[in-house]
């Protein structure tokens, strides 16, 4: 198992290095006799590289100090821990994550160890497969506003929703579970409201339902939400652990899509000097684990990560190298229709535009938002400029006028 770190250190950056190494598996090394040294050499971790980076006046300003700065790269044994994903996490960056100045860029995986994990039940084909859409990007819209509603609201807006011609709708990540709006009633309730518009329409939506509760509580509630046909389960991911999603996708009696949302991980990913890199912590562990989409703020809105770390995440997602299904991208906040060429471009086609604001602030509504976001994939699709689409379509001419274009370049 090789981890990379980005490590700061006053003095000595490999002796910084081997301390690591030998800190998270046997402890010590030099002070063992010969025949103890041959009996642990197998479970002894190595620095495998050191690519020093120089100094920086910035960072140096910044804490208040001169730091030597180098890219790491340690071997740990996988001998040492079990398959699973709080021992990996616990052995590379459990108690170094609390020493100093160290960040974790990645982890590598042995093919054999991959194995031990799910990865995504549907991934992007899957999905596709069950919204009927293989040549575009798809839509998303999420339920905002809806504490303290009841039912007929959510019914009424979620038809709106599919009517404006999205292909999933998601519930926003703080509704939880109330007397309002009870979790298996969602589910039914929703099903038959976007039944009703699949038969006037033709066009088929998912709902993903927000699971929620407590940890231990959560199977059971899954196994009854599959039970009652839910499309898809919203997961609050980093606020249970990521454990807790791979045993979700590998009950076989809860064969339902999962969507992985980012919240509380602005926690452990901001910090260019500590915590760990998005495209790990929200990129291939969720894969690892078995998130068939995964939401993340993108490099637009108005909580938005640097356009590099965003697209680290969704390769990360969709590397076909990786012996997993590809997860769906779905890159959010701030997201309005004069950001599709820019989400496309960035993105390509399998990517999920997911909006909130930019749907239901429409000035025709969620209807008026949704077949905004539509006509504004399908003039990039043909190549066309949205402003010269909107002359012909009053829904995206009502986004533009609100809230801007940015044109791409060919």
């Amino acid at each position: 198992m090789m981890a990379t770190y980005l490590l700061h250190d006053e003095t000595d950056i490999r002796k910084k290095a081997e301390g690591i190494a030998l800190g998270l598996t046997i402890g010590t090394w030099t002070d063992l006799p010969a025949l103890e040294q041959e009996q642990l050499r197998k479970h002894k971790g190595e620095v495998v590289a050191i690519d020093e980076l120089g100094e920086s006046e910035r960072v140096n300003a910044y804490f208040g100090k001169r730091l030597k700065r180098a890219i790491v790269k340690i071997a740990y044994p996988t001998v040492n821990f079990s398959a699973d994903l709080p021992a990996l996490l616990v052995t590379t960056f459990g108690k170094l994550s609390l020493d100093g100045e160290v960040r974790l860029l990645d982890l590598e995986f042995p093919d054999e160890w991959k194995r031990q994990f799910p990865g995504p039940r549907f991934g992007i084909d899957g999905i596709r497969d069950r919204v009927g859409v293989h040549n575009r990007p798809l839509l998303m819209s999420i339920f905002k506003g809806m504490i303290g509603r009841d039912l007929a609201y959510l019914t009424s807006e979620l038809k709106k929703q599919a009517l404006g011609g999205v292909d999933l709708v998601k519930d926003d990540e703080i509704l939880f579970d109330s007397e309002l709006l009870p979790f298996e009633k969602r589910i039914t309730e929703g099903k038959a409201a976007l039944q009703e518009v699949y038969e006037q329409t033709g066009k088929r939506t998912l709902y993903a339902v927000n699971l929620t509760g407590k940890t231990f509580a959560l199977k059971d509630k899954a196994k009854r939400a599959a039970e009652l046909g839910a499309d898809v389960l919203l997961f609050n991911v980093f606020a249970y652990g990521l454990d807790v999603l791979q045993a979700l996708r590998e009950d076989e009696e809860i064969v339902v899509p999962i969507m992985a949302h980012p919240a509380f991980s602005g926690a452990v990913t901001p910090s260019e000097f500590y915590g760990v890199a998005p495209s790990l912590w929200l990129g291939k562990l969720l894969r690892l684990a078995g998130a068939d989409f995964v939401l993340f703020p993108s490099p637009y809105g108005s909580v938005a990560l640097e356009r590099e770390q965003a697209l680290g995440i969704a390769r990360a997602l969709t590397d076909d190298q990786e012996p997993f299904a590809r997860a769906f991208p779905v890159p959010s906040a701030g997201i309005h229709p004069g950001l599709v060429p820019l989400i496309i471009r960035d993105f390509g086609l399998d990517t999920i535009v997911n909006a909130g604001g930019g749907i239901h602030g429409h000035p025709d509504g969620a209807i008026g938002g949704g077949k905004a976001f539509r006509a504004a994939i399908d003039a990039v699709l043909a190549g066309r400029p949205l402003r010269a689409a909107a002359a012909e379509n009053e829904a995206l001419q009502k986004a533009i006028d609100r809230w801007g274009v940015v044109e791409v370049e060919a």
